[in-house]
C-alpha cells in the first residue's frame, strides 16, 4: 500500500517528505511530521493509535487506513478533538467501495420491510492481513445492523440467530479484497458482490483523502470526500 500511495501521491504532483516502515520508526517524531502537510497511515492496528496521536501533536491531518482498533475510537477521536487535530478514516479507500457501502444501507433498508430472508456476509483477503472480518466487512455489517429491524450484532462466523449478522472470514493467496452480502429465502437469493482487482483503488482513495483533509479539522470519512 505505501508503494502505491507514494506513486500516486508522485503522479498528482505531490512531494514525500517522510517515509517510515520498520527499520526507521526511530525517525517518526514530532519535528520531522511537522515538515509535511499531511500524513498517511497505513499500518498494523499495535502500531495506529500511537502513530495518530504523534500526528496530532505535530498539529497536521492524518488519513487513517489501518483497521482492528476500533474497541479504541472513542477515545482516538476524543484525543483528536480536543487537540484541534483532524482524522480522515475510512475503513476503505475504495470509491467503488464506498458506493457500494450506500448500495448497501439502501438494500438493507428494503430488506428490512421483507421476511423469511437469511442475511450473511462473505469477506475474502490476503493471507498478510492480521485482522478478521475486515473493518470494510464490519462497516457492511453496521450498515446492515442500522437498518434492519432486530439486529444488534455481527459475529465472525455463519449464525442462526435472528439478532446476529454472521460474517465468514478466509485469508488466501493474495486476494486484494472481496466482499459479498447475501440474503436467501426459500424462494430466491439476492446478493451484491464488490470483488477488488488489486489495491491501486485503495491508495488512489488514500491520496484524495490527503488532498481533501488539508486545511480541515475534525473527524472525516469518504462520505464527506465523496458527498454521499
Amino acid at each position: 500500500m505505501g508503494k502505491e500511495i507514494e506513486r500516486i501521491a508522485l503522479e498528482r504532483g505531490h512531494e514525500i517528505v517522510l517515509k517510515i516502515d520498520i527499520n526507521n520508526q526511530h525517525e517518526l517524531t514530532v519535528g520531522n511530521l511537522k515538515k509535511a502537510d499531511v500524513a498517511i497511515e497505513f499500518t498494523i492496528p499495535s502500531s495506529a493509535i500511537a502513530n495518530y496521536n504523534l500526528c496530532f501533536d505535530a498539529g497536521i491531518p492524518v488519513v487513517g487506513g489501518t483497521t482492528g482498533w476500533h474497541d479504541r475510537k472513542e477515545e482516538v477521536h476524543n484525543n483528536c478533538l480536543s487537540k484541534d487535530g483532524t482524522l480522515f478514516y475510512a475503513s476503505n479507500f475504495s470509491v467503488g467501495m464506498n458506493i457500494f457501502f450506500s448500495i448497501n444501507e439502501k438494500l438493507a433498508q428494503l430488506m428490512g420491510k421483507c421476511s423469511g430472508y437469511k442475511v450473511e456476509m462473505k469477506e475474502i483477503h490476503h493471507i498478510q492481513k492480521l485482522d478478521a472480518p475486515s473493518g470494510t466487512a464490519i462497516t457492511l455489517a453496521e450498515g446492515i445492523i442500522k437498518n434492519v429491524p432486530g439486529k444488534t450484532k455481527w459475529v465472525n462466523q455463519s449464525t442462526d440467530k435472528e439478532d446476529e449478522v454472521g460474517i465468514i472470514s478466509e485469508r488466501e493467496g493474495q486476494v486484494p479484497g472481496y466482499h459479498a452480502v447475501r440474503y436467501e429465502s426459500e424462494a430466491d437469493t439476492i446478493e451484491i458482490i464488490h470483488n477488488a482487482k488489486s489495491r491501486v483503488g485503495l491508495a488512489y482513495g488514500a491520496v484524495l483523502a490527503a488532498e481533501f483533509s488539508f486545511g480541515k479539522k475534525g473527524i472525516l470519512g469518504m462520505s464527506d470526500l465523496l458527498n454521499l
